[in-house]
């Protein structure tokens, strides 16, 4: 105890081991423990510039529903039907509470409802049914807008477990939202008897998730812990903990509560003592410890009897939301203390106390990508814009509706051409150090067998020699063992007799392939290219179109993405998108590629209106648009299911997807590429879903950062599943990391991307992995030079991609290899492969004879993008 004392004392970071003995401190030792913790908490609230200061929410409590699918055993919230006038609250209901809170002057409406009880109540889904709602969060969604639009509340959603798609649903009609963690004992979780058995959302591992997509999703969130359910101190010890990594690693933690169990009667927890206020105190200190300075602590001021100085020596910052109107409906036996006699409480230790808002300060004053633009001027009615607090004015019914004028040219919108001569305005962006989360934290989120920066190891059963000669010539051969020789010829037998009955390790193995054994997968690769796609090598005549680079989802790997604000910036307008689609026409083209970041300000309409542009300006062109990522988007902000948004894009013209957005489908790899992009499951939910509605897509992996060659095996593996149950893609196509501008590269994270000798092994095993199921293996030029695409069409490829006109998002990135090819650049790179050129359509076919001429003309690129031939000297 001394010695985690004195660590406290002098700010030295604890340990969970630490941070248990320190949970036992009492008497002497706790009055210690507190010291140390309000003196963090002191320099805190000097840094964020309201030294003794501490704040709470006027709020008003709307219990939606009280049904809830959990069965916790010291809950009095959750009921059953039989004991409810209705299964939830109606809108009347709902906004009379609302309208005589904000008449009060509350500025939050704190929305409390169990987990998802149309799993197992059939009254709370015919409730939904019959008043036309798909789910309870598609209910609180459409109560949120009217609460924002008829009273000005600012509401806080307290849903409980959350997928990453729900908080994108929920994210622009909330500024915050929120999930006590509890506990993560799994005891409490397992085993019966215990406080969360039979629940299945009180799952730790669940709950942990629902953090980290809150805080990729840019939530500000609300979370905590509950003493005195069973937990033992060092469970507790590691909650905190817990807590701690989720913060530090997305910054979206916007506050703690610290709370205590209080028995019940008519719970299962009737008999448990009620957590001892000394204990409460110890636990908020140690939290204050643990999380720092700049973390907002918090404990509910109806629960700690008449020891408010006790909680406030201990730590706490905040007292969480208080209603002069609703009772706490989750604690109905203990009401609210008066807000007067609350600040009078806080005034006898020394402190003030300040009104927020249900978004703390902090993110009230950064804005995004923390605030939906959506709800921009209901924040700003309240929010003081100096110190973010709240102002002393009621609130005020104010529209919610879709951003408008997103589509207004703005910024560097000629970048597209200017990449490949001026080039981008600076190598990172100023917010670098933190939009993307905690670097240090990241570290140590690397999968396993992944150090920062470097390459991954040797595959079992191979020996790694120097990259040789990239046209496979001869290559000195490392020296090997007969065991280790012997796993290779296996493996490369197995490729060439039987494709399909690859083992997992026998393609790890494939992929440490180097000199003669590497030139016979190559060799292997190709005989089953020509199989199954013959000698020709393939390209599509086609114009990318980014129509914005705003972005705030956070992917690491990203050098695209810039703030609205940022020099590099820029948004098409549709009559700009329209043009350049039009300008492709006229160039030969038979497809257009559109993707664009993921702009706050874009209408929820955005990618049906960029179709339609697209059609009505040039029918015949076929429109190869939208990521998952912004099919998820997309649908999010129409609120409209992923295959309903689907066949809507598709009625506006969309007629495929691009697969990208994949990365590598292994959510252990993506949380170290990306902050908030999509998970796997939702990627492929989003292209299998495409695959019924009749809009094929393309399939991708991105490869070389912080992967190692049993993450591309297994992607590969996915994909083929896919492909085999829904025969929807129509290429798979291999792009190597480019990391020169890369932020994770930059950070010292992601390796300098595949080796030559990778990118031949990796093209080849994807042919023979894939062999039977997807016909076209694509090349990437714009990541590859020119040779070795050239010797990737030796080892199983066929397709090299498209003439491009504009490419930007690797050009950001440190891509070498310009933004176009004509078709007389892409015929002098295939010409000494002595292979058959051949022009396609997206789908493989042939284009017309008209389209063809018009291609020839042009040579593949419209005038407008090509750089000028530099004038020669007289």
């Amino acid at each position: 105890m001394r010695r985690a004392l004195a660590r406290a004392r002098d700010g030295k970071a604890l340990d969970v081991t630490e941070a248990a003995v320190l949970l036992h401190a009492r008497g002497a030792d706790l009055d210690a423990l507190l010291e140390h913790a309000g003196r963090v908490r002191d320099a805190g609230l000097a840094s964020a510039g309201r030294p003794g200061v501490i704040t709470y929410s006027r709020k008003v409590f709307i219990p939606l529903t009280r049904l809830c699918r959990d069965r916790c055993g010291y809950c009095t919230f959750a009921t059953a039907p039989a004991k409810l006038p209705a299964p939830f609250l109606t809108p009347d209901e709902v906004l009379e509470i609302a309208r005589q809170g904000a008449a009060m002057g509350c500025k939050e409406a704190l929305f409390t409802l169990g987990d998802r009880p149309e799993d197992r109540w059939p009254q709370a889904r015919e409730w939904l049914d019959a008043h036309g709602y798909d789910d309870t969060l598609s209910y609180l969604r459409a109560m949120a807008i009217r609460v924002l639009e008829e009273t000005g509340l600012l509401p806080h959603l307290n849903p409980g477990v959350l997928t990453w798609r729900d908080l994108q649903r929920l994210k622009p009609v909330a500024p915050s939202m929120g999930m006590m963690l509890e506990t993560t004992s799994r005891r409490l979780f397992e085993e019966k008897g215990a406080a969360h058995h039979g629940s299945p959302d009180k799952d730790p591992a669940v709950r942990l998730r629902v953090l980290e997509d809150a805080g990729r999703s840019n939530v500000p969130f609300t979370t905590g812990i509950l003493i005195g359910i069973g937990e033992t101190v060092l469970d507790r010890a590691e909650s905190i903990f817990a807590i701690r990594r989720v913060a530090r690693e997305y910054g979206g933690v916007q506050e703690v509560i610290v709370q205590n169990f209080r028995a019940k009667p008519d719970t299962a927890m009737r008999g448990m003592p009620d957590a001892d206020l000394s204990e409460l105190a110890a636990t908020i200190a140690v939290t204050r410890l643990v999380l720092g300075s700049r973390m907002r602590v918090q404990a509910p001021p109806n629960l700690v009897g008449d020891q408010h100085d006790l909680m406030i020596r201990a730590g706490i910052d905040d007292w969480g939301g208080v209603s002069p109107l609703t009772p706490d409906h989750v604690n109905p036996e203990r009401p609210w203390p008066q807000i007067e006699a609350l600040a009078a409480l806080t005034a006898g230790a020394g402190f003030a106390l300040r009104e927020r808002l249900t978004i703390y300060p902090e993110y009230v004053l950064a804005g995004e990508p923390w605030l939906d633009p959506r709800l921009d001027g209901h924040v700003a009615a309240l929010a003081d814009p100096v110190s973010g607090l709240a102002r002393e004015v009621n609130p005020e019914g104010r529209p919610w509706q879709e951003p408008d004028g997103g589509f207004a040219a703005a910024g560097r919108t000629e970048l597209h051409v200017e990449v490949d001569t001026a080039g981008r305005a600076r190598d990172r962006r100023d917010d670098f150090a933190r939009v993307y989360g905690d670097w240090d934290a990241l570290r140590d989120r690397l999968p396993a067998g992944v150090a920062p920066g470097a390459r991954p190891a040797a595959p079992v059963g191979a020996v790694q020699a120097p990259d040789g000669p990239v046209d496979g010539g001869p290559a000195a051969a490392p020296a090997r063992g007969g065991a280790v020789d012997g796993e290779m010829r296996a493996a490369l037998r197995r490729a060439e007799s039987d494709p399909a009955g690859l083992t997992d390790a026998q393609a790890i193995t494939l992929l440490g392939a180097d000199g003669s054994d590497l030139s016979e997968l190559c060799r292997i690769a190709d005989d089953l290219r020509r199989a199954a796609a013959g000698d020709e090598v393939t390209y599509v005549v086609n114009r990318n179109i980014n129509f914005t680079n705003v972005c705030y989802t956070g992917c690491r790997f990203c050098a695209f993405a810039q703030r609205r604000t940022d020099a590099d910036a820029f948004t098409l307008s549709l009559e700009q998108v329209a043009d350049r689609a039009a300008e492709a026409w006229q160039a030969g083209a038979t497809e257009v590629c559109m993707q664009g970041g993921i702009h706050p300000d874009l209408p929820g309409t955005a990618y049906f209106d960029i179709a339609r542009a697209v059609k009505d300006r040039c029918p015949d062109l076929h429109v190869h648009a939208f990521s998952p990522m912004e099919v998820i988007n997309g649908a999010s902000r129409t609120n409209l299911s992923v295959h309903d948004w689907l066949v809507a894009a598709k009625e506006a013209g969309v007629d495929s997807l691009p697969g990208t957005a994949a990365e590598i489908l292994d959510d252990d790899v993506r949380w170290v590429l990306t902050k908030g992009k999509l998970p796997t499951r939702e990627w492929v939910e989003v292209v299998t879903t495409a695959h019924r509605v009749g809009i094929p897509t393309t399939s991708t992996m991105m490869y070389g950062h912080v992967d190692t060659p049993a993450h591309w095996v297994a992607h590969l593996r996915l994909i083929r599943r896919i492909q085999e149950e829904t025969g929807g893609f129509s290429e798979f196509v291999l792009l190597p990391f480019v990391h020169h501008g890369a932020p994770i590269y930059l950070a010292g994270i992601a390796r300098p991307g595949p080796t030559a000798r990778e990118n031949r092994a990796v093209h080849a095993l994807a042919r023979v992995m894939l062999h039977g199921a997807i016909a076209n293996i694509q090349c990437s030029w714009v990541k590859l030079q020119d040779d070795l695409c050239r010797a990737v069409l030796s080892g199983g490829v066929n397709d090299l991609g498209g003439t491009l006109m504009e490419e930007t998002i690797s050009r950001m990135a440190g891509s070498e290899n310009g933004s176009y090819k004509t078709i007389t650049d892409i015929a002098a790179m295939v010409e000494p492969t002595g292979r058959p050129l051949r022009q396609r359509t997206t789908g493989y076919g042939t284009p017309s004879p008209e389209r063809l001429a018009a291609a020839q003309a042009s040579d593949g690129v419209y005038r407008s993008v090509r750089r000028p031939l530099p004038l020669l000297a007289p």
